[in-house]
C-alpha cells in the first residue's frame, strides 16, 4: 500500500489526539500512563525506562490494537499495523513528556514529540533549525519554535517516515508474506521503539 507524506501527517496527528483523549477503548490515555508510571518506585529516569521498557513489549505486538473500534475513525488510508505503532509511540512519547513536566497540548511540544519518532535522526532534524540536543531540548525548542520553523520540522518529519515506512518497507511486507512479514515487523518495531523511547527521554527529561 503506497501512501503519501500528506497522509502520514494526518495519521500522526490522529494518533496524537486519541493518544491524549484516550480515544481507543480499553487503554490508558498518555496522562493515565504518566500517572500510573510516576506513582512507582525509584528516581523521574527509572520510571521513564520502566515506560519504554514496557512500551518494547506493546509495539512488538501491536496487532493488539488493530482490533480495536479506535482505528476505524483514522481519516486516511495507511496500514492498520503502521497506525497501531504510531498510537503506541506517541502514547508514550506523550506520556514522558508529561513525566517531565511538559504541556503536550502546545504545538511545540507536540512537534518535539512527532520528532522523536525519527530516533536517531531527529538530533540531526532540529541541528537543522538551531536546537543543539543535549542541552534542555525542550526548554530551547519552547523558545525557538516559530510557526514557521514548527511547520518545516513536521515536513522533515514526515519525510522521513514516509522514507522509513514506504512502499518496500517492513510494514508492507507482512501484506507479501504474511507469517514472515509479521515477525519481521514485530522484531522492527520492539528495536525503534526502545529508540524512539530513548529519544524522547532526552529530549523531555535529560
Amino acid at each position: 500500500m503506497a501512501f503519501t507524506q500528506q497522509s502520514i501527517s494526518k495519521a500522526l496527528d490522529w494518533a496524537y489526539e486519541i493518544a491524549l483523549t484516550g480515544g481507543v477503548p480499553g487503554t490508558n490515555d498518555a496522562y493515565e500512563l504518566a500517572e500510573e508510571y510516576l506513582k512507582r518506585k525509584g528516581e523521574l529516569k527509572d520510571q521513564v525506562n520502566a515506560l519504554i521498557r514496557w512500551q518494547n513489549t506493546k509495539s512488538a505486538t501491536s496487532g493488539f490494537v488493530t482490533g480495536f473500534g479506535g482505528l476505524i475513525t483514522l481519516p486516511v488510508t495507511i496500514p492498520a499495523n503502521l497506525a497501531s505503532v504510531l498510537y503506541i509511540q506517541l502514547r508514550m512519547i506523550a506520556a514522558i513528556a508529561i513525566m517531565g513536566g511538559h504541556d503536550v497540548k502546545d504545538d511545540r511540544v507536540r512537534t518535539l514529540a512527532y520528532a522523536c519518532l525519527c530516533g536517531n535522526a531527529a538530533a540531526d532534524i532540529l541541528k537543522d533549525v538551531g536546537i543543539q540536543v543535549g542541552k534542555k531540548v525542550a526548554e530551547q525548542a519552547l523558545k525557538k519554535l516559530s510557526g514557521e520553523i514548527v511547520k518545516k520540522i513536521n515536513q522533515k518529519v514526515g519525510f522521513r517516515l514516509l522514507t522509513k515506512y514506504g512502499t518496500t518497507g517492513v510494514v508492507n511486507l507482512s501484506k507479501a508474506i504474511p507469517f514472515i512479514g509479521s515477525i519481521t515487523g514485530a522484531i522492527f518495531d520492539g528495536v525503534s521503539t526502545h529508540i524512539i523511547g530513548k529519544t524522547a527521554k532526552k529530549f523531555f527529561i535529560e
